[in-house]
């Protein structure tokens, strides 16, 4: 009796040892009982710098969440480096966020030129590197790159959307485009092109560097192919240079606008109200701008935050919408998490988003990701710049290979 006694109470004493609440509990570096180390790579500085707002928005997001008590009981600790949009300094911050930080994954770092630079070494670590903000279709390829999934649509399914467009109602038209020259301008340029099929006629195709100071000669060309329709693919600083230039030089083609530069405060502004009006673009967004918008509990709520944690943003740049709505598509994975929080883990639930509703998303568009699909927004619906804001029209569509 006694014996069995012993084993008794040995079995109750391991019991308590392997109780199910601490069995459950798994950490990699970057993640404790009272936090998670999230680490991210932005532009301050440099010829993007306007993007800096995308890391001070996710801030105040992160600041939020945990004035709220944090996930699941701990606080975000938010690391964020500026990299100027230098791709070895990407690789230089993303080392130091790695392995001196200690970060359990990369969120939201910015650009496809810097991303890319720092794929490998994030798939080689197996470090998430996840929502990354920009739209190369690269981030979509789970089976050469499980560690790394994009967020917004991709440059290529946003090509086919204004091809899309295009055919359906400039079906003559003659189509000119300025694109940066690297892997962000290429991609748009061939969304377009696969959309188009030859349907309608490119008369001019112009890159322009990084390191140019505008693309004035561009735009000079371009015009002087006898193009009636502009594919614009630009970051910000360039946009609102090109949209002064064709106004400069009296050109009046369908101006098409990449969603990269649609901002009203960062881009049109600077370029001019007047020089913007009956640009199109597409979008995913509510914009901020946007009367429709001014009683929807979605956009208070978001004008809250505004307002409490970020009351120095523009509330007229989109990107602050486009980070917030990021921030909270990585609160809900590490939600999704529980007390698992590996880093295999993150990818699992990243990859298991399903019909996630945001409250700043066009309405019929949700957040869908699988094993086998990294591209959690695939819908846009087109828009025009009119007065101050932009108006959306037409359905909401899919650029993705076999969508309408």
């Amino acid at each position: 009796m006694g014996f069995a006694r012993i084993v008794a109470v040995l079995a109750i004493a391991i019991a308590a040892a392997t109780n199910p609440a601490d069995a459950q509990k798994r950490y990699d570096p970057g993640a404790s009982d009272t936090e998670i180390k999230v680490g991210n790579i932005i532009p301050y500085s440099g010829p993007a710098s306007a993007y800096g707002v995308n890391g001070k928005t996710v801030t105040a997001y992160f600041n939020k969440v945990n004035a709220e008590g944090g996930i699941n009981g701990r606080n975000i600790r938010f690391i964020s480096y500026d990299d100027g949009y230098s791709p070895p300094k990407t690789v230089e911050q993303a080392r130091k966020l790695v392995e001196s930080d200690e970060v359990l994954l990369i969120f939201y770092s910015l650009g496809t030129a810097p991303n890319t630079a720092i794929q490998k070494y994030m798939n080689a670590k197996k470090v998430p590197q996840l929502f990354v903000a920009t739209g190369a279709t690269k981030w979509n390829d789970p089976k050469h790159f499980p560690w790394t999934m994009g967020w917004q649509p991709s440059y290529q399914s946003e090509g086919r959307v204004y091809a899309q467009y295009l055919i359906r109602n400039h079906p003559n038209g003659k189509v000119a485009i300025l694109y940066q020259n690297d892997d962000y301008g290429k991609d748009y340029v061939k969304g377009l092109k696969d959309g188009l099929a030859g349907k309608l006629k490119i008369v001019s195709e112009t890159p322009y560097e990084v390191t140019d100071s505008t693309p004035d000669s561009q735009i000079v060309t371009l015009k002087a192919s006898g193009a009636d329709i502009f594919f614009d693919v630009a970051t910000p600083k360039f946009a609102a240079q090109a949209i002064k230039k064709v106004a400069e030089i009296g050109w009046q083609p369908v101006h098409l606008l990449n969603s990269v530069s649609r901002y009203i405060g960062a881009v049109l502004k600077p370029a001019g109200f007047q020089n913007a009006q009956g640009i199109l673009t597409d979008g995913y967004t509510k914009d901020a701008t946007d009367a429709t918008w001014k009683d929807d509990p979605a956009f208070r709520q978001w004008s809250a935050f505004m307002d409490h944690y970020y009351p120095d943003g523009d509330k007229t740049n989109s990107n602050t919408v486009t980070s917030y709505s990021a921030a909270q598509t990585m609160v809900q994975v590490l939600k999704q998490c529980g007390d698992d929080l590996t880093r295999e883990n993150i990818m699992r639930q990243a990859a298991n988003l399903k019909s996630l509703e945001l409250g700043m998303l066009l309405p019929g568009i949700t957040i869908n990701t699988g094993p086998d699909d990294y591209a959690p927004i695939k819908q846009m619906q087109m828009m025009r710049f009119k007065g101050e804001t932009w108006e959306l029209f037409g359905p909401v569509m899919t650029g993705e290979v076999g969508g309408s």
